[in-house]
């Protein structure tokens, strides 16, 4: 190695500050620098990191690399770049203890380490320091070896090697460089840049240009195809362009400035500042599934259109009621419909069908296991990522009027005091008699003459469900369940789907209606669940944070008030927060709603079918 006269003084830079990464600027400042000296500066900085005595990160960022030493049996750290033989048996060199887990990088070198097993106290991460990331990148499942345990319980280590990598692909802007074409992540956790070769620059034929990118070969809207001639356009052209890219070259040594991950373009995703990019780049960065694969469409299209009837056998049938659908006014496909009647001793039976999503769904298909692998819906403003084919969640897994439609059912008799006294659930088949938006039965129950007029049969049955809701409400309110009743943005936009304002979301009594029935449906079935001891997944809250409610008294005590003692923390919240919002109106502004329960000891999600794949199945 090259001996510069600053190399030596750098290092003892990095030495007296363990930990730390330093910018170009810093270090100038830290050495004592003159401007003049900043070419020598960078000579040396680039001899240590071709020699692998820091690392070079990325917006100037270096950090020192601690290197193994070699032991008795010829052993190295995964620095040394030499084989660990005692590795290999799960022994990290000098006997440390090694740990497996799940890194997750910072955008400024370092990160932390989540065990695949407690290590110490239940949730402790292991802090890796800039230089012990060796060439592991955020997400890889790597073997850590433990240096030490500081003073306050923390523990500190380094990588040994990554077990398994996570980043297959990388979204990120395209640059052009004087020495090489690279994409700058958009995942800050990523501080590397990724080089791409020449060549490499331009998706293969075959592949894609998506989005609706007009400069790149037209709107593809995701079609396939690269447009003619794309090989042998310039790699300038692509500058600042958003590029989805697969990672071909991993790093298998600690990183320097001469040595970073390769890959090449699959996807041109257009300009940033170009409609609907936002949203590819969040769809890539998180990796969300979003092109089904053939076998999946195929199996979509080959479910049945109507429903036969073989279908209907073993099912309750009650598609004489005049059920309905409540959903927004841009909703697509509804997986819920809801009736309400007055029993003759004065109780209430209500009725929550939710779509039979596993009817078209069988376990093992390659829709199932699609669902698996997608998890939920993904919803953004102007589109969605959905969990099933569009010819099944809008087709025979949404309940859409006037059609028959397979349902699962919960049947809940409910007293004049919103006690469920009596439940069933059931398979069975509907035909919603409506497909209603919260604003029109709003407007009903509003008494809107138009609106009157136009649902006229419905008219009983809304004021019914209006009625079964405030008692629902009433008995939530008096277990100390919050409702603060804040308004949501509603973003809307052209035919175009350009962004054209944004406006102020009311809930109005619809909303409760909907909420209400489905949160007695969710208790209904997670009480029916535990108690016939079956596993399945809860929605719970967690206790809040001491923290957190300290924070919140002292917002509290600006106003004039405290949480105090006498009351229930939520009721006491609960009742000054309805008294004084219209005098306050910064004070509902404060709260966090994380930290406030629904107050229901059982609660699961059979609502929401369409949208998440763990409600799908729940045995009756």
């Amino acid at each position: 190695m090259r001996e510069f006269p600053l190399s030596s003084e750098i290092l003892k830079v990095f030495e007296q500050h363990p930990g730390r990464t330093f910018r170009l600027r810093e270090l100038v400042v830290e050495l004592g620098l003159r401007s003049s000296q900043a070419r020598e500066l960078k000579r040396a900085l680039k001899d240590l990191s071709r020699h692998r005595k820091i690392t070079y990160l990325k917006k100037n960022h270096f950090a020192l690399v601690s290197h193994g030493r070699q032991d008795s049996a010829g052993a190295y750290s995964a620095d040394g770049g030499v084989p660990d033989q005692r590795r290999r048996h799960g022994a990290a060199p000098g006997g440390a203890r090694t740990v497996a887990g799940r890194l997750i990088g910072h955008r400024d070198g370092y990160g932390f380490v989540v065990p695949d097993q407690t290590v110490a106290a239940p949730g402790q991460d292991i802090f890796i320091p800039p230089g012990g990331l060796g060439s592991a990148m955020h997400g890889d499942r790597v073997e850590v070896q433990v240096l030490r345990a500081k003073s306050d319980g923390r523990l500190e280590g380094r990588v040994l090697r990554v077990k398994e990598r996570a980043q297959k692909t990388v979204v990120g802007a395209f640059h052009c460089g004087s020495r090489s074409n690279y994409v700058l992540p958009y995942d800050h956790r990523i501080p590397l840049e990724i080089v791409i070769p020449r060549g490499q620059e331009w998706p293969a034929a075959g592949q894609q240009l998506a989005g609706r990118n007009r400069q790149f070969g037209g709107e593809s809207e995701g079609k396939s195809g690269a447009p003619p001639g794309v090989a042998h356009r310039s790699a300038q052209e692509l500058e600042g362009t958003i590029v989805d890219v697969e990672i071909t070259n991993f790093p298998d040594a600690p990183l320097g400035a001469d040595f970073q991950p390769r890959g090449r373009v699959i996807e041109v995703l257009g300009r940033r500042d170009e409609f609907g990019v936002d949203v590819e780049i969040i769809i890539r960065k998180f990796h969300l599934p979003h092109r089904f694969p053939a076998e999946v469409l195929a199996e979509a299209e080959a479910a049945p259109q109507l429903v036969a009837e073989l279908d209907r056998e073993g099912r309750r049938d009650f598609r004489s009621l005049p059920v309905v659908t409540i959903d927004g006014e841009t909703a697509k496909d509804f997986d819920d419909a809801v009736y309400v009647e007055r029993l003759l001793d004065g109780n209430y039976l209500l009725q929550v069908h939710i779509a039979d999503v596993a009817r078209y769904v069988r376990p093992g298909s390659a829709l199932d296991r699609e669902a698996r692998l997608r998890g939920t819906s993904v919803y953004f403003p102007d589109r969605a990522v959905p969990m099933l084919p569009l010819e099944l969640s809008n087709g025979m897994c949404s309940l859409n009027p006037w059609v028959d439609r397979l349902t699962m059912s919960a049947l809940m008799e409910i007293s004049p005091d919103g006690h469920i006294v009596a439940y069933e659930l059931a398979p069975g088949v509907i035909r919603s008699a409506e497909r209603m938006t919260y604003t029109a039965v709003n407007a009903v129950l509003t008494e809107d003459a138009a609106a009157c007029r136009e649902y006229h049969s419905q008219l009983e049955h809304f004021k019914r469900m209006e009625e079964l809701a405030r008692i629902l409400n009433r008995r939530r309110e008096a277990r100390g369940s919050i409702d603060f009743d804040l308004p949501e943005p509603e973003i809307e936009f052209d035919e175009h789907g350009r962004m054209i304002g944004v406006t102020r979301s009311e809930r109005n009594v619809a909303h409760r209606i909907i909420e209400e029935f489905m949160l007695a449906a969710n208790e209904t079935v997670a009480a029916h669940l535990e108690g016939r001891g079956v596993p399945t997944l809860y929605r719970i809250h967690e206790r809040p944070d001491p923290k957190k409610v300290m924070e919140f008294e002292e917002i509290a005590a600006s106003f004039g008030y405290s949480l105090g003692v006498a009351l229930p923390a939520a009721r006491r919240v609960r009742v000054r927060f309805r008294d004084e919002r219209e005098r306050y109106p910064r004070f509902q502004e404060m709260i966090d709603p994380e930290d406030l329960e629904i107050t229901s000891r059982h609660y699961q999600h059979l609502t929401q079918r369409l949208a998440g794949k763990p409600e799908e199945r729940i045995p009756t």
